[in-house]
């Protein structure tokens, strides 16, 4: 069927080639021929002309120019301008001298009166050319019953200067040799011209006719040759273009054009579709171990269990390397999706065998489904490939779409644009992030001895953003560092503003662990202390224990600069992270936060061994000379319990939630713990 419909298909390009050549080649015959008869016409009528000018010197020799001024020629002269041109024979119809006002001096046919064409000659008389027109002169025939007689006749009107009349002056006032003195119109017999070059004319029609055609036929045979093989190649293409190479199964191409309609069909029925995305896990290391003849017979045998698996309606395809592709083109949810995307890594459970070995291989599946996670054929895709990638990190085999795992969902873009935009308000508009403050109370007395600035997005249309949603976008994105010192200036200045109505309460303020590995930091800190005249005592920056892990040898370089300074510096989240008690010890902090996971086991029925972790934390920190404060405190019996194992401060919505600034004064009287024990005292760090 298909090869019957490339037949008809040549065949009426060939129709149409044929078609639209031969009217190309018509064209340019008809060209060609209307060239050269414009050519040949003009040159019989300059040669025409050049003839009639011959005439005209010859008539005109044997008169004065005094003639043409007087407007009249004496008999004399009548004869010697007949005795002057009688040489030139019947090739002259008419001969006619006309003065500069258009009156008749002489004419050959004997005319006593007559008119010129005004136009044409009043048009050499000013511009001193000749002009020259073919027209058909009828005459009467000289015998007797016969019809008139048509002749082409060359009419041409030629100017005649002074210096052509060589007859001597009659009288009268000289005049100038270069002034026109009037006009000579000369009729020329144009018939054998004419016949000439209708002659001239159809032979060359022949020739262009016949040398036209045997190259239409020379090229339409190297055409249709031609045509013939590139169609025949053009289908083998177009076949493989469509066909993986190695596997024989559908490519990238192929499933695109067949995704694009069957989403269509699915969203005109209300169907749903499934996609599903596998890579072959480490299989550059097979690759590179084993060679790429291994490989790809390793990628062939992985096309044919999943082909031999698979229902006939869906759509198995290789993207590319070791990733393929599976279309479900019809399933009821996405747990049935997922069930077949399992049941598809199973098909890895047999070892493969490749030559004498057998290798066990795994795979990453990553399943979407439409509608629920797109709404077209590239989101689809492209939601497949976030699954499969988030399988491959968290190693679980096989993934579903998640929003969460989806760093580059065009959600998550917009609200990236709009952190920019934030972060670079248009003059006038007002800033939409802002710093909330959570105080720090001493265990104790209930005093709030410190704040800590946590950022708020108020976001025009999401509302208030917590730094959770936005926070791991701008590290992502890059921008962490200008969100940081978005922070950090405008603490300082919330600081100069403080002390400026007599208050000191010091500012913590978190730093990622982009910034703590970079010198920069501490420069910025520095420039903002100094421009608002704020103590750096007044500053506190906390980092997390993973960032002080996760590199060391850059990050306590910029922490020994900050103390320096005069800027203490706290770790945030202590005890989920892999401090070492050396590394602790020689670290330039002041102040230890343990982490909420710990403190949420103390309050009422905690588990005992959350108190001996926590009594362990306060001790280690408090025998190098460390604060220690608690974080998540929700209620009375946790903080007392803090209390009682030696925490020094506490912070968390017992206390207050994250206030904004104009909020802090209100938080100055503090419910007082309630002291039913005894706090362990704090040793001071020696030396």
């Amino acid at each position: 069927m298909r090869s019957s419909s490339t037949r008809r298909r040549r065949w009426s390009l060939t129709r149409y080639f044929a078609f639209v050549s031969v009217l190309a080649m018509a064209a340019l015959g008809c060209a060609l021929v209307w060239v050269t008869a414009t050519v040949m016409r003009e040159q019989a009528i300059n040669d025409g002309t050049a003839a009639a000018e011959s005439v005209m010197a010859y008539a005109v020799a044997p008169l004065p120019a005094s003639a043409f001024v007087d407007g009249q020629l004496t008999d004399a002269e009548e004869a010697a301008v007949r005795a002057s041109t009688a040489g030139f024979g019947d090739r002259i119809v008419d001969l006619r001298l006309w003065s500069t006002v258009g009156v008749l001096l002489y004419s050959k046919s004997e005319a006593e009166t007559g008119f010129p064409d005004t136009a044409r000659n009043n048009q050499v008389l000013a511009s001193g050319v000749s002009d020259a027109q073919v027209i058909t002169d009828v005459r009467e025939s000289q015998e007797v019953g016969s019809p008139s007689r048509q002749q082409q006749v060359l009419d041409v009107y030629v100017p005649v200067r002074a210096s052509n009349a060589h007859g001597g002056a009659s009288g009268g006032a000289p005049v100038d040799p270069a002034k026109t003195i009037g006009t000579a119109e000369i009729m020329l017999n144009h018939d054998d011209a004419t016949a000439a070059l209708r002659s001239a004319v159809g032979t060359v029609a022949l020739v262009v006719a016949g040398g036209l055609v045997a190259l239409w036929l020379l090229l339409f045979r190297t055409v249709f040759t031609t045509s013939k093989r590139l169609q025949a190649t053009a289908l083998e293409n177009a076949r493989l273009a469509l066909l993986d190479s190695l596997t024989g199964l559908p490519n990238r191409r192929l499933l695109t054009e067949r995704m694009t309609k069957t989403v269509a069909d699915a969203q005109r029925n209300g169907a749903r579709l499934g996609m599903v995305l596998l890579d072959i896990d480490r299989f550059k290391d097979i690759n590179d171990s084993l060679g790429h003849d291994h490989g790809d017979e390793l990628l062939e045998q992985v096309a044919d269990r999943l082909r031999k698996a698979l229902r006939d309606e869906d759509v198995v395809a290789r993207l590319g390397g070791d990733e393929f592709a599976i279309l479900l083109t019809d399933v009821r949810s996405v747990e049935d999706a997922e069930q077949l995307a399992r049941r598809v890594r199973e098909l890895f459970g047999p070892p493969f065998k490749l030559g004498e070995m057998s290798l066990h291989v795994e795979t990453s599946i990553g399943v979407s489904c439409l509608p629920d996670h797109a709404g077209d054929a590239s989101s689809l895709m492209r939601t497949a490939d976030v699954a499969m990638y988030a399988a491959k990190h968290h190693r679980t085999g096989v993934a579903t779409y998640s929003p969460e795992e989806d760093h580059s969902s065009p959600a998550r873009l917009v609200l990236l644009g709009d952190l920019h935009r934030a972060l670079d308000p248009a003059p006038g508009e007002p800033r939409e992030l802002e710093l909330h403050y959570q105080p720090k109370v001493d265990l104790d007395t209930g005093r709030i001895l410190g704040l800590e600035a946590l950022m708020r997005w108020r976001h025009p249309e999401r509302g208030l953003l917590l730094p959770t949603v936005f926070i791991p976008l701008a590290e992502q994105s890059g921008i962490i560092h200008r969100l940081t010192r978005y922070a950090l200036t405008n603490a300082v200045e919330q600081l100069a503003a403080w002390s400026a109505e007599g208050r000191s309460t010091p500012i913590a303020v978190n730093l990622s662990a982009h910034d703590v590995t970079s010198h920069n930091v501490v420069v910025v800190i520095e420039d903002l202390l100094a421009e608002h005249d704020v103590p750096a005592s007044l500053l506190e920056v906390e980092i997390t224990e993973t960032a002080l892990v996760a590199d060391p040898s850059r990050v306590v370089p910029v922490l020994e600069r900050l103390a320096a300074l005069g800027v203490k510096v706290a770790i945030d989240d202590f005890g989920i992270g892999n401090t070492s008690i050396a590394q602790l010890r020689d670290l330039p902090v002041q102040e230890l936060k343990i982490d909420r996971l710990f403190v949420s086991d103390l309050g009422d029925g905690g588990r005992e061994s959350a108190h001996v972790v926590v009594q362990a934390m306060v001790d280690l920190a408090h025998s190098f000379g460390l604060r220690v404060v608690a974080e998540g405190v929700e209620d009375q019996i946790t903080a007392a319990t803090l209390r009682r194992l030696g925490v020094d401060q506490a912070q968390g919505f017992l206390y207050s939630r994250a206030v904004p600034a104009d909020e802090v004064t209100a938080l100055a009287m503090l419910p007082q713990p309630r002291r039913t024990t005894t706090r362990t005292p704090r040793k001071q760090k020696s030396g």
